[in-house]
């Protein structure tokens, strides 16, 4: 991927950035001012964030529900569960 010119692979990039990146690339879009290779080069990069977004979403997902699982299984019959 590139941010701000630099090649950034995927396991340098947090959601945060990612999300901050394909902000920038809605607004580069939006003002119609990019070249139309640049814009399709743009709108290629802002997919593959948004695979990778959906992809950290999906993990953080099956995380909570992992969690959630192991908070039920703990809790001793007879008691409220919160």
């Amino acid at each position: 991927m590139v941010e701000n010119g630099n090649e950034t692979s995927k396991s340098d990039l947090t959601f945060e950035q990612a999300m901050q990146r394909l902000e920038e690339i809605v607004r580069k879009l939006e003002a119609g001012d990019l070249p139309l290779d640049a814009s399709i080069s743009a709108y290629e990069e802002s997919m593959r964030l948004v695979a990778f977004c959906r992809e950290q979403l999906d993990k953080a997902e099956f995380q909570l529900e992992q969690l959630t699982l192991d908070a039920v299984e703990e809790t001793p019959a007879g008691e409220e569960r919160a």
